[in-house]
């Protein structure tokens, strides 16, 4: 890690921290010395008070944290004001897979396969742009399949990169990064 400077990894370990994070710890994760951490900070803290950066270095709560510069509070407040939409519930995760993988499905596919209703799963997945119409079946039922917005929350270059469901036997940390990916994908917004 020559190429890369202490005080550009302390900025990465910064902005990936929740919370702020003492000197020591930065110090541990980046294998350095206290000094050589705190000349990090001063270069890392001049580097971000030129303005031309939309952060700022802070020490606050025993430790340090990359904080938005008050000069971006209007643009901060106006994003933040949108209205957030709620995390994927588990009707709708469990609707989304089985259209991701048995696509063009229709509703009562998706709810004899689930066992239960899924009017409303549906419903709010079309809403959010995670799936679409994509025609009807030969007794008339809309089809569904995933959208490009569903291929983009997921990081796939197409729907041949979804895990093989026959060999899937997932390890617990496998299972809980796919409950992860399928709240996330609830979380965003569709495109307006």
């Amino acid at each position: 890690m020559s190429d890369f400077s202490l005080s550009a990894q302390i900025e990465a370990l910064l902005f990936l921290s929740p919370d702020s994070v003492p000197a020591e710890d930065l110090a541990l994760a980046c294998e350095a010395s206290a000094e050589e951490v705190a000349d990090a900070l001063v270069e890392l803290g001049r580097g971000l008070a030129d303005g031309a950066r939309g952060l700022v270095l802070r020490e606050v709560g025993g430790g340090w944290a990359l904080a938005t510069d008050p000069r971006a509070e209007d643009s901060a407040r106006r994003l933040l004001a949108k209205p957030r939409t709620s995390p994927l519930s588990q009707a709708q995760s469990e609707c989304l897979a089985i259209v991701a993988y048995l696509q063009p499905v229709s509703r009562p596919e998706v709810a004899r396969i689930r066992g239960a209703s899924s009017e409303s799963a549906v419903g709010t997945l079309l809403a959010r742009g995670l799936i679409e119409e994509a025609g009807r079946s030969q007794f008339g039922a809309v089809l569904y399949r995933t959208s490009e917005l569903f291929e983009r929350l997921f990081g796939l270059a197409g729907l041949g990169e979804l895990p093989e469901i026959v060999a899937f036997d997932p390890s617990p940390e496998e299972e809980a990064g796919l409950r992860q990916r399928l709240l996330r994908a609830g979380e965003q917004r569709v495109p307006g």
